[in-house]
């Protein structure tokens, strides 16, 4: 199975459209390509879709479908940002769109003295974390993982996005150190909400992709905490251009066998499955 559910386009941060996208992954060999547009439904960002091209985006993509019916399956969903008290009510948001999927993300940390992307440039992250929490890493990766687990206790999404991506910058400006006991407690705590919602978590290389990080999302130990609460992982690339639908993936693959997975979860026409993984990689 070659699958990938987290998949950007011109209707978002996207570089290359539907088609060109579809077109790219069937070239690859993918049997299931998922498009998740960036949604804070009804609001919007500059690298999200704006509302009013919703239901041209859901219209395109199962139009898109049709036509290659029968060569590659093609699902409509959404990469929802969670942000409390802005935009989290994932239920009341898309339901008029009847996505295939949802996948629940946490991109923004927001207090009273404003807010910032984790995954911005380097120099952004650094400005806010200062602006918003004075410097203070622990305070700030604690509030990105209480965030998630507050959106998967009270959200329905099908797949958690990127879910340590809080670690993107810490390369550079080392504002934490994932060694300590605190932030393993925070990762074990994530992992135990995850089981409870019954979501996939997605072992993301779209960092990889980029050059932003050389390790995939989440962490080896993250990924053995998870392992061990029973969450099943799928394989998403977070592809932002044609280029990157697969990238990586060996890595992906490798991190889940060392976490101890013997399988990867998928979604078809509704249900979710499983195929068997590689045992006999070479590590």
């Amino acid at each position: 199975m070659k699958t990938n559910y987290h998949t950007h386009t011109t209707f978002c941060d996207g570089k290359n459209s539907l088609r060109e996208m579809a077109d790219e992954a069937l070239r690859r060999g993918f049997s299931i390509l998922g498009f998740s547009s960036h949604s804070m439904y009804p609001h919007a960002a500059d690298w999200h879709m704006s509302a009013v091209d919703h239901q041209n985006y859901f219209d395109s993509v199962r139009a898109l479908a049709n036509e290659f019916s029968g060569k590659m399956k093609i699902y409509a969903g959404l990469e929802a940002d969670y942000i409390p008290g802005f935009a989290c009510d994932f239920e009341w948001a898309y339901k008029q769109f009847a996505p295939d999927y949802l996948i629940g993300s946490v991109h923004y940390l927001n207090n009273k003295k404003g807010f910032f992307t984790v995954d911005d440039k380097t120099q952004f992250v650094r400005e806010g974390l200062f602006r918003l929490y004075d410097g203070d890493g622990k305070k700030a990766v604690c509030e990105y993982f209480s965030r998630q687990r507050e959106m998967l206790k009270s959200q329905k999404f099908l797949i958690l996005g990127h879910a340590d991506l809080i670690r993107i910058r810490n390369g550079e400006i080392k504002f934490f150190d994932e060694g300590e006991s605190w932030y393993k407690k925070e990762i074990k705590a994530t992992a135990k909400e995850a089981a409870r919602a019954g979501v996939i978590v997605e072992i993301n290389t779209g960092g990889i992709a980029r050059g932003n990080i050389d390790d995939v999302y989440p962490s080896a130990e993250f990924l053995d905490y998870l392992r061990q609460a029973g969450v099943p992982v799928t394989f998403s690339s977070d592809a932002h251009a044609a280029s990157n639908l697969d990238a990586a993936f060996d890595r992906a693959e490798l991190a889940a066998v060392r976490a101890g997975y013997t399988e990867a979860a998928y979604l078809e026409d509704g249900k979710i499955k499983f195929y068997e993984l590689n045992g006999s990689l070479k590590y």
